[in-house]
């Protein structure tokens, strides 16, 4: 596949992604200017499973071009990409909430444009969660990382421009024009994280607010968080008996918001 292909080509594609009705982006949403958002920088962390992900969320969003400019610019940017010895694994940033709608968009680019030799896996990372709603408990599957998409790939000026190109992709994550692979480490971390047996709980409240106890000998009491442990899943919660308040530690299950 050449990068030289005709202008007016990738500009129908990108009208055609962002024009239909399904989609969740407006067609000036898709055109998003390289100068700032082809690559966010981040800083290194040792102690952080990814490279201050969570970090660039308050990002400022990027201002709207047209798309003649941003296929120009892309193409210039694309010419200055270092190749990678070898596959590694990305991370792309998109609209927050759109993470599902990138990946079925990247995916049909890449089938379409024969890049599976050198595009191997897109990846939302989620995790299960357990959250307590009226009284009912249920499992919901929770992003780990709003906002980005993981991508293995052959780091290539071809592979750097169908994925950047994708409708919805604000930028590659990286140190000024060349994406960030993560380490071998960080890639574990997050595996690890999806592939949890047992389903973290999902905390809606905080210490000092008021909650409703749903379970247990002390069901419909109400009372104050005084303190919640995380590491044990436990919380207490200061319950009024006779007008004294009495310390009761509970499961975090056994616990909602009032």
């Amino acid at each position: 596949m050449s990068l030289q292909e005709p202008q007016e080509q990738f500009e129908h594609e990108m009208e055609q992604d962002t024009s239909t009705d399904d989609s969740p982006l407006s067609d000036s949403d898709a055109h998003l200017p390289s100068s700032e958002s082809d690559s966010v920088s981040v800083s290194a962390n040792e102690d952080s499973p990814l490279p201050d992900i969570p970090d660039l969320m308050d990002k400022p969003a990027p201002v709207r071009v047209s798309s003649t400019e941003r296929l120009s610019s892309s193409s210039e940017e694309s010419s200055h990409i270092e190749p990678s010895d070898g596959p590694g694994w990305y991370v792309i940033h998109c609209y927050s909430g759109y993470e599902n709608k990138v990946r079925h968009n990247l995916e049909q680019r890449i089938e379409t444009m024969g890049m599976k030799d050198m595009i191997f896996d897109v990846v939302i990372p989620t995790q299960e969660e357990i959250e307590v709603k009226d009284g009912k408990r249920r499992t919901v599957e929770r992003h780990i990382f709003p906002g980005y998409v993981l991508v293995n790939l052959q780091l290539t000026e071809e592979s750097w421009y169908v994925v950047r190109n994708t409708p919805g992709v604000t930028g590659f994550v990286g140190m000024g024009n060349n994406p960030t692979p993560l380490r071998p480490e960080e890639v574990s971390q997050i595996i690890k994280r999806m592939e949890a047996d047992a389903p973290t709980v999902k905390v809606t409240y905080k210490v000092g607010e008021r909650v409703r106890i749903v379970d247990g000998p002390f069901n419909d009491f109400r009372g104050l968080v005084s303190e919640i442990d995380m590491e044990r899943t436990k919380v207490r919660v200061m319950v009024s008996f006779f007008g004294r308040e009495t310390p009761v530690e509970l499961d975090f299950l056994q616990v909602e918001k009032a």
